[in-house]
């Protein structure tokens, strides 16, 4: 299958760095939301981002041009019918997804791949909105999408193997690296280790054995980690970290994914990390 046109609903954070990641691949992309001041958001990241790129030598000032003429924003679903590759990246909601891929798999193509990209939710139980789910798949980007090189993609039960391939062609094409994770699992492989690991920082920072700084500078030094594990809390977002460790404990019943009741507590008062100015750390 010839891959011309993407889609990418949702214009956040990661959807529109996977638009920018799209566009500097080649694609035409569309990238919708439910308002076209989201939309309109999204695009301003997007240039934003690549403004950072000029700055650093990496592109011009008219492949810039180029890149964003690439992109449509709109806020109409019936835009992405003839999208060779939609891939979502709307709400971590289940409910939100399911309804999502419902519509989708009426109106777009039945040769289309319809790609999620939870970090966390069933790819099998959002297949299963549709009458097609051999052709819905998981693909997890990471945040911030034109800098991470990581794709995993995700098998649903029915996901077939030409699903696969063209997923796989896609994120190379984008030049991305990525891992095939032949069945679901809560939280993949990345989250499945990282999300734990940053729910034991907040345990000892709970307990107070350590301030957050000198947690995250002991696995800096320590363990040899690039940014500690608060501080990747605050720029995954609290909400989002809470959201995955209450998934896996949910979906294991094991006791080890608990998420520590201070992280639900910051949640609940809206200390999400950097994205609302406070979290671990307070941001200006």
């Amino acid at each position: 299958m010839q891959i011309n046109k993407v889609a990418v609903l949702g214009a956040g954070i990661m959807g529109a760095g996977i638009a920018q990641v799209a566009a500097q691949g080649g694609y035409s992309v569309v990238l919708r939301d439910l308002h076209f001041s989201l939309a309109q958001e999204g695009m301003k990241t997007i240039e934003k981002n690549l403004d950072r790129l000029i700055s650093k030598a990496v592109i011009d000032e008219k492949e810039k041009e180029k890149i964003m003429h690439r992109i449509t924003p709109t806020t109409d679903l019936a835009q992405i019918y003839d999208a060779d590759i939609i891939i979502e990246a709307v709400v971590e909601n289940m409910a939100v997804k399911k309804q999502l891929f419902a519509e989708l798999d009426n109106m777009c193509r039945q040769d289309a791949v319809l790609a999620t990209n939870t970090s966390s939710l069933s790819i099998t139980e959002i297949a299963s909105a549709t009458k097609h789910p051999e052709r819905v798949i998981g693909m997890h980007f990471f945040n911030p999408v034109p800098a991470m090189q990581l794709v995993e993609i995700v098998k649903g039960m029915e996901t077939d193997e030409k699903t696969v391939e063209i997923a796989s062609y896609f994120v190379s094409r984008i030049g991305k690296e990525k891992i095939v994770i032949s069945r679901e699992s809560p939280g993949f492989v990345v989250n499945r280790i990282l999300v734990p690991y940053i729910n034991e920082a907040i345990f000892i920072y709970a307990e107070g054995l350590a301030q957050a700084e000198e947690i995250d500078l002991a696995m800096k030094l320590g363990a040899g980690m690039p940014v500690g594990p608060l501080e990747l809390a605050d720029m995954i977002g609290l909400d989002t970290v809470y959201a995955v460790i209450l998934s896996f404990y949910h979906e294991f019943r094991d006791t080890k994914y608990r998420p520590h009741p201070l992280l639900a507590t910051m949640v609940r008062a809206g200390h999400l990390g950097k994205k609302s100015g406070r979290g671990f750390y307070v941001y200006s």
